[in-house]
């Protein structure tokens, strides 16, 4: 994370004696990236962070490995709607992964139920929450998520989702196999984020706190490389009383992305959000079209040569996408070396058009995506052909 924060209690001086009220030492835990010498934290718990009372294999997590994945061969451009797939259980355990490769997989949830405590250890989340709301809590106190948050939960984290209201909370979910940050050209050599960068630190929510909960042989869910582990803990992993550092999870609305917008079309990269090991994630939000006066609003054919291009429909008119059945909730792949743009019509009818209210998160992977055990029961066969359908009137 860019930057310092610190909450709760804790030490005037780090790895000094820090004592809790019944005079007991509080247990000091560093949480740090790429060998300590990236982004860390110290946290300080009341009890033994380590202290593992059993361990055991844990439920496989339902579609949720690499090793499950089938090549998209032979390559086609897909439309999947994730709305259809079934509804119900936690954001955690009932994900349906729909993509995926070793760097990154691409799940939906529509999640009614609270989440197990969960860690995932192979890399960091990022959940963007499409309806609903839910309340996230982990070691590092709480924050809420609503519609349009993307939730940054960084690898090695103990958490857990809580939905809230009515309603299933229904999300994209990303999990890396590394770590998910600002793109590094929006910050300063010391972490902050530069003026031309299109959000800063004062978007982004940081979790309030302590929780301090309280329990015993308390049950949390692990994902390894080898695959998922339930671990009992003698304490409950909420014990910490306060902590500081540059790693921590954080929130940040897709409405406060601040769009750059030119006279002439803007390639993709201004829209980018974050990136991870071999894949960026962009925003595209409501914003002016190209002023231009003989503009064409709409993005040019293109074959992005070097990357599968994922885009999640999230919210108004997809006016480039007009006759392919694409809708709110959509779910498109367009991989390498497949042209791809607008629809039949599409760009006559963008002509003098003068902004989109469109919300999508799109995904660039540098590697080729394989398609998960839930793409195939939600998708719409015909998608590959829409150009050719809508041309012809079929």
């Amino acid at each position: 994370m860019p930057y310092f924060t610190s909450v709760g209690d804790v030490p005037r001086k780090r790895h000094t004696r820090f004592r809790q009220p019944d005079g007991s030492l509080y247990r000091e835990e560093l949480i740090g990236e790429e060998g300590f010498v990236a982004d860390s934290s110290l946290l300080y718990h009341r009890g033994i962070p380590s202290e593992v009372v059993a361990v055991a294999p844990g439920e496989a997590v339902p579609e949720a490995a690499p090793g499950g994945l089938r090549p998209n061969h032979p390559m086609r451009a897909r439309h999947l709607r994730p709305h259809e797939l079934a509804s119900g259980g936690d954001l955690v355990t009932s994900r349906h992964i729909l993509l995926g490769n070793d760097d990154v997989l691409i799940g939906y949830a529509a999640a009614d139920a609270p989440s197990p405590l969960y860690r995932n250890a192979v890399g960091d989340e990022l959940v963007y929450i499409e309806s609903g709301a839910a309340r996230f809590e982990s070691v590092f106190g709480w924050l809420e998520a609503d519609a349009g948050d993307y939730v940054i939960v960084p690898a090695s984290t103990t958490h857990r989702w809580i939905p809230l209201g009515e309603g299933p909370v229904r999300a994209l979910v990303i999990e890396a196999a590394g770590h998910v940050r600002p793109p590094r050209r929006y910050l300063s050599a010391h972490g902050q984020f530069l003026e031309n960068s299109p959000y800063c630190e004062l978007d982004l929510r940081l979790p309030r706190g302590p929780l301090l909960d309280e329990g015993e042989n308390v049950d949390v869910l692990m994902k390894t490389r080898a695959g998922f582990a339930r671990y009992t803990m003698a304490t409950h992993p909420f014990d910490v009383a306060g902590w500081f550092g540059c790693l921590y999870p954080y929130a940040f609305n897709v409405h406060d992305f601040e769009p750059v917008t030119g006279s002439l079309h803007r390639p993709p990269p201004v829209h980018q959000t974050f990136e991870g090991p071999n894949f960026v994630v962009c925003s595209f939000v409501p914003r002016l079209f190209d002023y231009h006066p003989e503009a064409v609003p709409v993005p040019p054919w293109h074959a992005n040569v070097d990357s599968d291009e994922v885009l999640f429909y999230a919210q108004g008119d997809f006016m480039s996408r007009a006759g392919s059945g694409i809708g709110q909730g959509s779910l498109s792949l367009h991989p390498a070396g497949f042209v791809h743009g607008p629809h039949p019509g599409s760009v006559e009818a963008a002509l003098g058009a003068l902004r989109t209210e469109e919300v999508a998160v799109m995904i660039d992977t540098f590697r080729p995506l394989n398609l998960g055990a839930a793409a195939t029961p939600c998708e719409d066969d015909s998608y590959t052909l829409s150009w050719h359908r809508a041309a012809t009137g079929a």
